[in-house]
């Protein structure tokens, strides 16, 4: 296969795979904006968004201080000068198909370019701002259908392997993020709580807070009916942290999307690919036989920090291996 037709492939479906990732941070912190809390409470919750991604800076930049739930959404969601922007995601991916047409079954295609044609009809008709969740849940589902049809209607051949090396390595690069942001925001609270209950001076008020914050997280990576049939008991962080690090019958898990890329890594193998294979292979390895008590005695934001730096390792090792080289 020509370097430059995976390097499309790879690209196509890492930019799906984000812009619903996108999709389902925005659908749950519009939720939770519409629950009671503070004006600050719903602040600090939109810059945590933007801090997932990234874009603190480049927002603070084009907005101002002010940071809203509408011009955050408008942002995240329509702006085309954003590069992480659902936008931007659903038309580069769309962009990606197009030029490698040849490749991809004709379902595949046609399932890119509706979803780009039919999003700009979306936003250009203002449906976006009169239900936003409604739009947030269509994005999910076309980034299902793109992956459904993919596994469906696609021979198994290398070209399929790069399309899910791309998902899974962006999922897994997402998850990382989101649960370092979201832990490190509640840290002091939640330590705050553990020790006043400690004490005996819990309140209610901390437990239903612990419940919307953790259970949200639960909901952005459809993990909460996941999480009950695992644990059967109130949600915990330090068990929210090991479903979502270490256990491989998770879809969403950091050691389930580890296993997808090491078996597709695997199929396309080639002479110069050793040094990343090994790589991601150890990188399996350590979230194989890791234990949540070890995560978080050393530190899981330190962890989290080496996870994201070692998959962005991992990704420029596949662009010097097998796509376009990275200037």
């Amino acid at each position: 296969m020509l370097s430059r037709t995976a390097d499309h492939l790879f690209w196509m479906s890492r930019y799906m795979e984000r812009a619903e990732n996108t999709a389902r941070m925005l659908d749950v912190n519009y939720q939770t904006s519409l629950l009671p809390q503070s004006a600050d409470a719903a602040e600090k919750g939109w810059k945590g968004l933007l801090g997932i991604s990234e874009l603190s800076g480049d927002f603070a930049t084009r907005h101002g201080g002010e940071v809203t739930a509408r011009n955050v959404m408008q942002y995240m969601v329509a702006d085309d000068k954003n590069p992480s922007s659902i936008r931007s995601c659903l038309m580069a991916a769309r962009e990606n198909a197009r030029a490698v047409r040849g490749t991809l079954t004709t379902e595949v295609w046609e399932t890119q370019n509706q979803t780009w044609l039919e999003f700009q009809r979306m936003v250009a008709a203002s449906d976006f701002h009169k239900d936003p969740s409604a739009l947030f849940e269509w994005v999910k589902f076309r980034s299902h259908l793109s992956r459904g049809v993919t596994v469906g209607t696609m021979l198994q051949d290398e070209a399929f392997h790069f399309l899910r090396i791309g998902s899974f390595l962006e999922r897994a690069d997402n998850t990382a993020r989101l649960l370092d942001v979201k832990f490190h925001a509640v840290e002091s609270e939640f330590f705050g709580a553990a020790q006043a209950q400690s004490q005996g001076a819990g309140n209610g008020r901390d437990v239903e807070y612990d419940f919307y914050h953790w259970s949200a997280i639960l909901r952005s990576v459809s993990g909460f009916e996941v999480y009950r049939k695992a644990y059967r008991n109130v949600i915990r962080p330090e068990k929210v942290a090991e479903l979502l690090i270490l256990r491989a019958d998770m879809p969403r898990s950091l050691a389930a999307c580890m296993n997808e890329v090491v078996t597709n890594l695997e199929f396309v193998a080639n002479e110069q690919s050793g040094e990343t294979l090994r790589r991601a292979g150890r990188l399996r390895a350590d979230l194989q036989y890791g234990r949540i008590d070890e995560i978080l005695s050393t530190g899981l934001h330190a962890f989290l920090t080496q996870f994201l730096e070692r998959v962005n390792t991992i990704g420029a090792g596949i662009s010097c291996d097998f796509l376009v080289p990275v200037q």
